[in-house]
């Protein structure tokens, strides 16, 4: 049976050199007691030193869950290789994390989420790596950045291309974890492991098998403990003989900013007036933009930013239903929830274990991804993930490079300048003052999807702005409707430091759309493409 330690107890098991794996995603499912113990017997006694750290998706944040910022520490921290990782406002001072990899203090890599899962199941079942074809064509490609994030990375590259069977692919090495440490909500006196409270099933099983298979250790977090025997065997998501410590934190929060939200874990539903709309705005004009793109009975993925509103416009719409909301953490249906709590969703229908939940990205089984931008290029690209200025104000890529892989359709949202003053006055869009940053630019800084590899494979891609919507095809990026009160010369071609291409058929954006009102939502039928 595991033991139950103290998360100090836990952290000196943890030796020099040691390759540990983390299951979290920012704040949601954070294992953050037994990293800050960690942290503190660093501190302490200058051990562990030189361990290499692994997160499928970011651990921690800047609001109060610190996760991997404390164990950021020179000497601790040798190499790091995450999917995502803390991010916040260029306001704030940057993460610890954030620090050294500026400073080329570590080798730091950003891997796509999803093929982080992936090397944990080759190294659970002693095969060689993952081929993919995820990420060709983009910075995680070696002909690109290889996913380094600093120089004393690209000095180690982890990732390389090989020809297999007539295609190329992008070969990853299974890395073999030494410790796990996870997180779930109990832990019966066997060691067995429920999520009953948590928000989503963040890979835990695959860190520990991974684990545990090469003769590693697994430590878990919980907030409880429960007699052997009292769980019921389909609550129980990871078992007892793969878990070798149990640590006991009753105050662990159930994301960023929450304690617990019976609506996050599935305990209760909410009614669907309690959830609050989206504030009137150009904002809001993109998403309701952004509906329109949507069929009856699509599955849908959306991430942070703008699209995250959609569902709320659906609702509004009194369209909630009419598609199935997919994230990247699991959850398929109900309403994902924005803010603190993006990543969780209430009402929902079911909770994919995160790691399948990226097979079916990555196999481009859904129907569509509504997703933000933060630079558009003339090869139709996209950065999402870098902007060397302010890189704690990214995450990263996180789940985005899995999901837009094999992706049927792609609807980017974003502004088209970065800090314009915008306003809607009598149904038209007026730009008070311009921008300063145009975002629409000859190169971006780094490819997070490419936009040539996609007209390649067919992929239907479309661009949301305030201003303007784009399409991109065989031509070039194509504007192909125009927000009322908005100067094409002046307010789009010219804003622009790439030439795009106006469709012969330009249009208006429907008029409803700068209205407060609801605007009449028809969506797609399925075959419409």
């Amino acid at each position: 049976m595991p033991r139950i330690v103290s998360a100090d107890e836990a952290a000196a098991l943890i030796a020099d050199g040691s390759t540990i794996t983390v299951s979290s995603s920012s704040g949601l499912g954070c294992p953050d007691a037994v990293l800050e113990a960690i942290g503190r017997r660093f501190e302490a006694s200058g051990h562990p030193r030189g361990i290499t750290s692994l997160h499928p998706i970011a651990a921690g944040d800047m609001w109060g869950v610190k996760g991997i910022d404390h164990i950021a520490r020179d000497g601790l921290l040798a190499r790091v290789l995450a999917g995502s990782y803390p991010s916040g406002p260029s306001s704030m001072a940057p993460p610890l994390i954030w620090q050294m990899i500026g400073r080329d203090a570590i080798p730091a890599y950003n891997v796509p989420s999803g093929i982080l899962f992936d090397m944990h199941r080759e190294a659970a079942a002693k095969r060689p790596g993952v081929l993919t074809e995820v990420g060709l064509d983009t910075f995680v490609d070696p002909d690109r950045e290889g996913c380094a994030m600093n120089a004393a990375a690209t000095a180690r590259p982890i990732v390389r291309k090989v020809d297999f069977d007539g295609r190329t692919w992008l070969y990853f090495p299974a890395i073999v974890p030494d410790v796990a440490i996870i997180r779930a909500s109990t832990a019966d006196e066997r060691g067995n492991l429920s999520f009953e409270q948590e928000g989503a099933y963040l890979g835990p099983l695959d860190l520990a098998l991974a684990a545990r298979n090469n003769g590693g250790i697994v430590i878990a977090q919980v907030r409880r403990l429960a007699k052997a025997g009292s769980l019921r065997p389909f609550a129980v998501h990871v078992p007892g003989v793969l878990v070798d410590h149990v640590v006991v934190a009753p105050d662990q929060w159930q994301t960023t900013q929450t304690p617990y939200d019976p609506a996050i874990s599935g305990e209760v539903f909410r009614p669907e007036a309690s959830f609050g709309l989206a504030e009137w705005g150009p904002g809001k004009v993109m998403a309701r933009r952004v509906a329109q793109e949507l069929r009856q009975g699509d599955a849908v993925n959306i991430g942070f930013g703008i699209s995250a509103n959609v569902p709320r416009i659906l609702l509004e719409e009194g369209r909630h239903g009419a598609v199935t909301w997919v994230i990247e953490q699991g959850a398929v249906g109900g309403v994902p929830l924005l803010d603190f709590q993006f990543g969780c969703s209430a009402n929902a229908e079911a909770m994919m274990p995160s790691p399948q939940q990226f097979t079916y990205f990555q196999g481009g089984g859904f129907d569509a991804s509504l997703l933000s931008f933060l630079q558009i290029d003339r090869h139709g690209s996209v950065n999402v993930s870098k902007l060397s200025a302010r890189p704690h104000v990214t995450a990263g890529a996180g789940g985005f490079v899995d999901i837009t892989a094999r992706a049927k359709k792609i609807v980017f949202c974003g502004f088209f300048t970065a800090g314009a003053a915008l306003a809607i006055d009598d149904g038209k869009l007026r730009i008070e003052r311009e921008g300063k940053v145009r975002k629409l630019v000859p190169e971006v800084e780094q490819v997070t999807f490419s936009g040539p590899r996609a007209q390649a494979q067919g992929q239907h891609i479309t661009y949301v702005t305030e201003r303007c919507v784009m399409e991109l095809r065989p031509a070039g990026l194509t504007v192909t409707e125009l927000a009322p009160g908005v100067s094409l010369e002046r307010d789009v071609l010219g804003q622009a430091d790439i030439e795009l291409k106006v469709a012969d058929d330009l249009r208006a954006m429907q008029p409803e759309l700068f209205h407060p009102e609801p605007f009449g939502l028809t969506l797609r039928e399925p075959g419409d493409g």
